[in-house]
């Protein structure tokens, strides 16, 4: 997960997103380790079309989210976006907010295949949440998660006051919010946010032991596991219920989950294919 990166101007925008495939895995690499990998307007749509390209890519059936050098992602890069107040058109922020972070969240969350954020080192505002939005989140030993928003006299966006209390409860979630101060990986093992915390020299390591379990799983079979799992909170048990049913008989229809039953009545290990 290391690179040795040219100086900011010799940059071109694509090798500021690194990307490649590999064992069906699409692996997304914010590589632009000078700024602590802060996310710019280009990268975000970068990161939104690779997401939706894993969706609709039947060879794509895991997604991981890593970074290189120190940081995962300082959040966003808000240099020449500081227009004065008087300079605003009322509207200009909510649609910058909803048009930009949020549709990178929402990219996460609605991406059709699993997605594992391999965080390597700080995660800060709208870095915290992309880690967050993912469906499984590794860490490194010294990464570190801040909802740093309060300290700039901001109210979290991109997503996270919506995340954080369906991760961890709204008390939890008010104390990260309301102090912003950084909460070590393992601290956020604790809480819920993290799922394991591994040494730095391990992590690529686990992340592809995971991504590279999870391709070789029933793809169709875990998108709808993953849609009825995050509209569970927002749900009814009437409507949790009878999503749950639909959820499965349209997975019926799919081949893999005709492997699956073939493979328990012979007694045999099943090979999915994805479809």
């Amino acid at each position: 997960m290391s690179a040795s990166p040219l100086d900011p101007p010799e940059r071109s925008r694509d090798s500021l997103i690194l990307h490649a495939t590999d064992n069906a895995v699409s692996w997304i690499t914010l590589n632009r380790p000078e700024a602590m990998n802060a996310i710019t307007p280009d990268q975000r749509e970068r990161l939104i079309q690779l997401l939706s390209e894993a969706s609709a890519d039947p060879a794509v059936r895991a997604v991981v989210i890593t970074a290189t050098g120190r940081g995962f992602c300082a959040g966003a890069d808000l240099r020449g976006t500081s227009a004065r107040p008087g300079e605003r058109v009322a509207g200009d922020v909510a649609r910058t907010i909803r048009l930009g972070a949020q549709r990178l969240i929402a990219a996460v969350l609605d991406c059709e295949k699993p997605v594992i954020a391999a965080v390597n080192g700080t995660a800060a505002g709208i870095g915290a949440h992309l880690a967050f939005a993912c469906d499984l989140v590794l860490a490194a030993e010294p990464a570190r998660f801040i909802e740093v928003f309060v300290r700039r006299g901001l109210v979290p966006d991109g997503g996270g006051a919506y995340l954080l209390p369906r991760l961890i409860g709204p008390q939890r979630a008010k104390e990260l919010m309301f102090f912003g101060d950084a909460l070590p990986a393992a601290d956020a093992a604790r809480l819920g946010l993290v799922n394991r915390v591994v040494p730095p020299e391990e992590l690529e390591k686990t992340a592809r032991e995971w991504a590279e379990r999870l391709a070789t799983g029933p793809t169709r079979a875990l998108a709808l596991t993953k849609q009825l799992v995050n509209a569970s909170l927002d749900t009814d048990r009437t409507t949790a219920f009878a999503a749950e049913a639909t959820a499965q008989e349209i997975n019926m229809t799919t081949a893999d989950a005709n492997e699956g039953v073939a493979s328990f009545v012979e007694r045999r290990t099943p090979v999915f294919r994805g479809r």
